[in-house]
């Protein structure tokens, strides 16, 4: 990749809630865009941290211990193997960095939600 990304251009491309869209690599990370509306599986990720940046919106995760509310600008790290639940009260923007090849429902492979993640 050696042209700039507009995360306005690339997220006018997602029509579907839940699912991620790769729009850059770093590394063996993959740079996801996602926009989400309600609330998503519990579900984890035994193998990588997932990293969630909001671009517009407000998003909520609800883990074992509590609930953290992100907004635009603000970003969480859900470590590795903790259960978690995206939730978006109104439609929400996301950036998202996790290990290539991760699947959005974690080890619930067989959800209505579960989307491989494409490139954009």
């Amino acid at each position: 990749m050696d042209s700039v990304v507009s995360l306005a251009d690339k997220l006018t491309l997602i029509d579907e809630h839940w699912s991620p869209r790769i729009v850059a690599t770093v590394n063996e990370q993959e740079v996801k865009l996602v926009k989400v509306l309600g609330e998503f599986v519990w579900h984890d990720h035994p193998d990588t941290d997932e990293l969630f940046l909001v671009v517009r919106g407000t998003l909520h995760i609800d883990l074992p211990d509590g609930r953290r509310t992100l907004r635009a600008g603000e970003m969480y790290v859900v470590p590795r193997t903790v259960r978690h639940r995206p939730v978006a009260d109104e439609e929400c923007h996301i950036l998202l960095i996790e290990s290539a090849g991760t699947l959005n429902t974690g080890e619930h492979t067989d959800s209505a939600l579960t989307s491989p993640a494409t490139w954009l």
